[in-house]
């Protein structure tokens, strides 16, 4: 018995040695090959000419940017223009260099037991005001053209949980989103659909879509291939139909009364939820903004060129529009200077992503903020590595995505939701280190720049200079 034993131990233990040793052979191959390798493409590098050195891409990526060389190759392909999703990766003037004062001996910070005030009202106006637990609503994202049906419904659960608003989008009407929502918007598209006296009577807002900063008010035709059989139902169309988006709102046509009939029109019908327009911030911002003050719009929603969307082609992204830091100051004054603060609410929208930015944006003038691609990302939060790393993370939440039918509903609800809430416990931090009491209370004064650019743009003083 105890022969066998220590011919059974004898067996493990040479078993384990050349287990060990075979382990230790390859990693020593694997490290042997892999220098070889290594040395062989560092020795080209070194040795090669340049027109066959391949540094040479290295040299042309940080002359012309790997974003212009994989867009050049995705025209190349098609030979038709493209279309980039969630905005431009250029970098505008922005709200960065906006900082905030401390309050501590000449200004005293609020009592850490006082819980600050984060409510705000869109449309003081009107007759059916819009309230919200914090000045934060979802950005106008379609169902159909842009998000699934899931995706459109997790995101209206997630700001009802937070108490604020979502926006349709120009897509179809969604009867389960608006089931979903507290607070649901009604972005009335510049097409036919979800304009029904039920609809707008469904809602609790509604914008009138001249623009947005990824694509201004450019028309499109919404080609077969993007929608089925069901949402072209919910958008009324027949097989074969063509959708259009017109490049105009078909009923303001070209006169300003039209836009003020519209406004007087859709008032009445809903009882006096808050009317109001989203434009694309431009050179001529002033011009458009008196003509929707004059058709007595509640609300104006202007976008600024960081603002993105599903499929919007490059130039419009990159090239067009103004940033939406000078926008919100621009739209800031021209309101000040025409008495109308009180009576118009201003939302902005367009690349805010964080607590910071949205503080400073209410400090500057806005009276609400929307959030898009950013609210996608938290809503989808760890649920992104479905789709991750063979499928960019859009691909969850995306009408058609490869993976958008294995988004969950309610935990993208509560993601969502503890986004919101921490976002909103971060401002109320900002609001007692000010001194204050309400998001109300927020104002320039709070404000100082790091550059006379900045300063001189939203009209606070410079930081290295004092009062």
């Amino acid at each position: 018995m105890g022969k066998n034993k220590n011919l059974w131990i004898e067996k493990v233990a040479i078993s384990s040695a050349l287990g060990i040793a075979g382990a230790l052979g390859t990693i020593w191959l694997g490290r042997m090959a892999f220098k070889k390798g290594t040395n062989s493409f560092l020795k080209r590098l070194m040795v090669d000419k340049y027109p066959e050195n391949l540094w040479e891409f290295v040299s042309a990526s940080r002359k012309f940017g790997l974003q212009t060389i994989v867009e050049t190759n995705l025209r190349t392909q098609e030979g038709k223009m493209i279309k980039r999703p969630l905005g431009s990766p250029k970098k505008l003037p922005n709200l960065n260099n906006v900082m905030f004062n401390f309050a501590q001996l000449h200004t005293l910070p609020t009592d850490e037991g006082i819980m600050p005030d984060t409510t705000v009202t869109i449309g003081p106006c009107a007759k059916k005001p819009l309230l919200l637990k914090m000045p934060i609503m979802i950005a106008p994202m379609a169902y159909g053209l842009s998000l699934s049906e899931k995706a459109k419904v997790a995101l209206a659960k997630g700001s009802a949980l937070a108490g604020i608003a979502t926006n349709t989008g120009e897509g179809p009407f969604l009867p389960s989103e608006r089931q979903a929502a507290d607070k649901l918007i009604l972005q009335y598209n510049r097409g036919k659909w979800s304009k029904s006296k039920e609809v707008l009577q469904a809602v609790d807002m509604i914008e009138l879509y001249f623009g947005q900063g990824a694509t201004g008010g450019v028309g499109h035709y919404i080609e077969n291939k993007e929608i089925d059989w069901l949402v072209r139902q919910r958008m009324g169309l027949k097989w074969g139909e063509e959708g259009v988006i017109h490049a105009t709102l078909p009923e303001v046509g070209m006169h300003r009364q039209g836009l003020k009939n519209l406004i007087e029109e859709l008032k009445e019908i809903t009882g006096g939820v808050p009317i109001g327009g989203k434009i694309a911030a431009g050179k001529n911002l002033e011009r458009d903004l008196e003509i929707l003050a004059e058709a007595q719009a509640d609300f104006i929603t202007v976008a600024g060129a960081e603002a993105g969307a599903r499929n919007a082609p490059p130039i419009l992204e990159d090239d067009f529009g103004l940033p939406l830091f000078w926008a919100l100051c621009r739209a800031n004054t021209f309101l000040d200077k025409h008495n109308l603060k009180d009576k118009i609410s201003l939302v902005v929208a367009g690349g805010l992503a964080a607590p910071g930015d949205f503080l400073k944006a209410i400090a500057l003038g806005a009276d609400a903020v929307y959030i898009g691609s950013i609210a996608l990302f938290a809503m989808s939060h760890t649920q992104v590595l479905k789709a991750l790393p063979w499928e960019p993370p859009p691909e969850i939440v995306f009408f058609k995505g490869k993976y958008q039918h294995k988004l969950k509903i309610e935990k993208s609800a509560q993601n969502l939701h503890k986004f919101l809430t921490s976002c909103q416990e971060e401002m109320q931090e900002g609001i007692r280190a000010l001194g204050k009491t309400s998001i109300s209370q927020i104002n320039k004064e709070d404000l100082f720049a790091l550059d006379p650019l900045t300063a001189e743009t939203a009209g606070i003083l410079m930081g290295n200079l004092g009062e």
